[in-house]
């Protein structure tokens, strides 16, 4: 009887520490602001951060509780709230936003209640090692010598590089956990972090015992402090948009080449290299916004590292001559400060968007349209995985908040492709208008460009940019000719919109002889449109869409007219 008794008791202690874990919501907080003082030891591999956070309850009910996280291989030393320690249980938690594979995860009993978008700031306290870790990447089968090509964020005596949300959380955050191996969950993950976080601030005091110069990614412009490395070196930076702009921290005996507005740090051995580099980045010019803002190119030590942009920052391996990929990596450096954005589909988008222009202008209109459908798998297959699941898509999935880094960069990118060929170029003209303080809803970049262009950009708006109506499926639903007294046909081609979404595709005519004859045709969603063309010779066939509008399905974009009236006459 007594073992029953005890077996009943340890059952309720369970059942106590289970419902109210199934009933945590880890994302039910926004952090708002981090003041934090950041002690780095390169000899030691070691972080040590004490400060404030503040945090503000989203979610719709009052929480008593609240969850932290950090890299795993951190550990919480105090959580402390009005200057008195609170409670909490920390753990390992299994998410692949770290490049360990877990992170370290406090629950925090809060003193009293914060209601639904009432704040609360805490004192916090954490310290460890961060060395480099390709757990994550290993343990879903990626060779090691792979894995730290991407996995490259450390903490070391001869170089220290460390990046935030979705590669080290070198910082307290609070997500649901996110697997590699489970599709899309990591950038699904890191994506709604980045709507969430897209006004957050963050004040930081470095303070590192290694010589060289402390650099920090931050808003506005690269913080870069140089010190006598004799003297403990204490550099303050802050940063707006932690969740747009990856915070960043770089420590290392770097070299310095300066010209116009590009800087090129270097190490041993690299100068050559990044001379180059430095030449190359000068000369490349970007078409979108007023001209781009300093930018810092810090080489890294690792030969075939995989770069990495985040504000003011191109961290990359630094080669002569520059690869194709070098330079594309370079344009996106370059045009995303070209423009500064509170929308990651504007800032981003128009960032991906230059690497299409630039080799438009390099190769020519079909070596861009290739790189653009190289890309159009993300938004296919997330066509594929969204069909059937509930939900209201058109507003969790649009690009003012969509959950999904690379579906977003990668829509961005088609949508300001789209625009430029509505327009007839890049909406450079209204860039030159854009103000980032009067960007305040999503509606003002609309308003800009249709003024601009005096063209009704709602419709196309609503489709691509404030909702997510999937993809268009165009058909050539009829094509009609007949000859013209003085020469010729005249073509009526109707074109069939089979999707939910709405666009200005490009219709093209192939004609005896060879030639073709190109137009474009706006088509919105579920319906049809037609034009007619004056042909100099027989028509043979008709294509809508050239590869520049994203659509679900391309197989029946073809009309053959010389089949087609085979058939009739048979």
């Amino acid at each position: 009887m007594k073992l029953l008794y005890v077996l009943c008791a340890l059952c309720g202690l369970i059942v106590g520490l289970i419902v109210p874990a199934r009933a945590l919501d880890r994302e039910a907080f926004t952090f708002t602001n981090y003041d934090l003082n950041v002690r780095v030891e390169p000899e030691q591999q070691r972080l040590a951060v004490r400060g404030r956070i503040t945090l503000r309850n989203d979610s719709a009910s009052p929480q008593r509780s609240l969850v932290l996280q950090i890299s795993s291989s951190l550990d919480w030393r105090s959580i402390q709230f009005d200057g008195k320690p609170l409670e909490y249980v920390d753990h390992e938690y299994t998410s692949d936003i770290d490049h360990t594979g877990a992170l370290s995860e406090a629950i925090v009993s809060l003193a009293r209640e914060v209601p639904s978008k009432g704040t609360v700031e805490l004192e916090v306290g954490y310290e460890g090692v961060i060395a480099l870790d390709t757990t994550r990447l290993t343990q879903i089968g990626m060779p090691e010598d792979k894995a730290r090509h991407s996995d490259w964020d450390q903490i070391s005596k001869s170089f220290t590089a460390v990046r935030g949300i979705g590669y080290v959380a070198w910082y307290p955050v609070a997500t649901e956990a996110a697997n590699l191996s489970e599709g899309n969950s990591v950038p699904e993950t890191v994506g709604r972090w980045t709507v969430k976080h897209v006004d957050t601030t963050m004040e930081l005091l470095f303070e590192s015992t290694a010589p060289g110069p402390i650099m920090f990614s931050g808003a506005g412009g690269l913080g870069v402090v140089h010190v006598d490395p004799d003297i403990a070196k204490v550099a303050p930076f802050r940063m707006v948009r932690p969740g747009v702009n990856v915070p960043t921290f770089v420590i290392a005996n770097y070299q310095t080449l300066t010209k116009d507005l590009i800087t090129v740090e270097y190490l041993p051995g690299q100068q050559d290299a990044a001379e180059t580099y430095e030449e190359v980045a000068v000369q490349i010019d970007v078409p979108v916004g007023r001209g781009p803002g300093s930018l810092q190119i810090l080489g890294l030590p690792d030969p075939d590292a995989s770069p990495f942009v985040t504000e003011g920052m191109l961290l990359t391996p630094l080669k002569s001559p520059l690869t194709n990929e070098a330079e594309l990596s370079l344009v996106y450096a370059k045009a995303r400060r070209s423009v500064v954005a509170p929308w990651a589909w504007i800032q981003d988008g128009l960032a991906h968007y230059a690497q299409a222009a630039f080799i438009e202008a390099q190769q020519g209109r079909q070596a861009a349209l290739d790189y653009l459908n190289t890309h159009k798998a993300v938004l296919i297959d997330a066509e594929k995985q969204i069909a059937g699941k509930p939900g209201d898509r058109e507003s969790t999935r649009s690009l003012i908040n969509a959950p999904d880094d690379l579906y977003l960069q990668t829509k961005a990118m088609d949508v300001w492709w789209m625009l430029k060929d509505m327009v007839g170029n890049t909406p450079n003209e209204a860039l030159f208008n854009y103000q980032v303080a009067e960007d305040k809803e999503p509606a003002y970049m609309q308003r800009l460009i249709e003024k601009q262009y005096h063209r009704d950009l709602q419709w196309f708006f609503d489709d691509w940019v404030y909702h997510d109506r999937g993809l268009p499926d165009f058909r050539v639903d009829s094509v009609f000719s007949r000859p013209i007294e003085t020469g010729g046909f005249l073509v009526t081609i109707t074109i069939e919109n089979l999707g939910n979404a709405g666009a200005e595709v490009p219709v093209t005519l192939q004609i005896e002889g060879g030639s073709e004859i190109r137009r474009r045709l706006e088509v919105h969603a579920k319906s049809k449109n037609s034009l007619r063309i004056e042909s100099p010779s027989a028509p043979r066939q008709v294509i809508v869409n050239d590869g520049s509008v994203p659509e679900s399905d391309l197989s029946n974009n073809t009309y053959k007219i010389e089949t087609q009236q085979k058939k009739t006459s048979d």
